[in-house]
């Protein structure tokens, strides 16, 4: 069918937030939506037909981490990433940007050509540029890839904010020129921290550049306050066209998702719900739990009552505990399911209310519940 395509169904009358529909050649899925994140081409731990099980819509690998190990090249042979991992879902690849950014030891290393680095496994000195980053996107066949955009810590003034937004600008075009796989689409980044001249200029003009779709990026850097996450979103949203798909970039916590979906976003990732799972942490509805607590000893009831996914359907807080007590990886394989089936039911539930008119409503149960840890109605 070629490139993605996003259609609005439905606004919801009180919030910004929208019921979507995305179309790709692995598959259509509703918005919004939570995206679990397979780094390395595969979601930690589980297989794709586990995730498949927790409903995901598109899954999300990493261009940095692909690169190095095991080489777009070698993907390319195995037929894509879709054949190489065995999904037959819809994927998206990130630029490797924020990975890149997050080696690099100075400003020095940040030149108008592309960032040099030291790669994290053996130290090597790497260069990527905006052109690579999207040749090695068109290699791995992802049915969205990003552009290559610039990430600058959260402290950076709004002096080098002003030039960094530029520099994106100028990467984002120059990314865009060379991208040539017709089947995947390609999605420009809006960046400008939480200054809202920034963020203004920011999506005016990488919408003038037409891309397939636009996330906000900037939100979960580090030292990053909620309402300057929130700022960003709502100095971004009003700029970006209607009939393509936004997506917030590294945000998985519960309460952000409901945050960002009011605010009219359609996509999310993170890392969040398979990393506190292997350290024996659950997301529920009376907010997240530790399971390795002695309170849970001989808990038999479920992680969650009424959660469906596999681990609550067929386990106990008790087994699990045990199981994370003495280093067994089936524990934070449960875990896992259970904290992606948990966003990912989220936006479900977040969908039906949209349909209903009530997101405000719902967000105010939820929250009532999961932050001062009474019962969900």
């Amino acid at each position: 069918m070629g490139k993605m395509m996003y259609e609005c169904i439905k606004k919801e009358k009180n919030t910004k937030a929208r019921l979507g529909k995305v179309k790709t050649n692995y598959g259509t899925f509703d918005t919004p939506m939570f995206m679990p994140v397979g780094t390395r081409a595969t979601i930690k731990g589980l297989s794709p037909e586990e995730v498949k099980a927790c409903g995901s819509g598109i899954i999300l690998a990493n261009t940095y981490h692909l690169w190095l190990r095991p080489g777009e090249d070698l993907i390319d042979r195995a037929g894509g990433l879709h054949k190489f991992m065995n999904y037959d879902g819809p994927i998206l690849t990130d630029s490797g940007g924020y990975q890149v950014f997050s080696l690099v030891k100075s400003k020095k290393d940040i030149e108008e050509e592309g960032v040099h680095f030291k790669s994290h496994i053996d130290g090597k000195k790497l260069f990527l540029t905006p052109e690579l980053s999207i040749q090695i996107q068109n290699k791995l066949d992802s049915d969205i890839a990003m552009s290559f955009d610039e990430c600058p810590p959260a402290s950076a003034s709004h002096e080098y904010l002003k030039q960094s937004v530029e520099r994106t600008l100028r990467w984002a075009e120059r990314g865009k020129k060379v991208h040539q796989n017709e089947r995947q689409a390609l999605f420009g980044i809006v960046q400008g921290g939480p200054y809202e001249d920034l963020r203004r200029y920011s999506a005016i003009e990488t919408v003038k550049m037409n891309f397939d779709g636009y996330s906000i990026g900037g939100v979960a850097n580090d030292g990053e306050s909620k309402e300057d996450m929130y700022h960003a979103i709502d100095y971004s949203v009003p700029y970006l066209p209607e009939d393509k798909a936004r997506y917030l970039m590294g945000v998985g916590d519960p309460i952000d998702i409901i945050e960002g979906v009011i605010r009219g976003v359609d996509l999310f990732d993170c890392v969040l719900p398979t990393r506190i799972a292997r350290h024996g942490q659950a997301f529920t509805r009376n907010g997240k739990i530790t399971l390795k607590n002695a309170k849970w000893k001989e808990d038999f009831t479920p992680i969650e009552e009424g959660c469906d996914c596999y681990c609550c359907k067929h386990y106990t807080k008790a087994y699990v505990r045990h199981l994370l007590l003495v280093d067994e990886m089936f524990g934070g394989r449960l875990l896992s399911i259970h904290n992606i089936r948990f966003l990912i039911r989220l936006t479900e539930e977040l969908r039906e209310a949209i349909k209903e008119d009530r997101l405000l409503e719902y967000k105010e149960a939820f929250l009532n519940s999961y932050e001062k840890k009474i019962p969900l109605e």
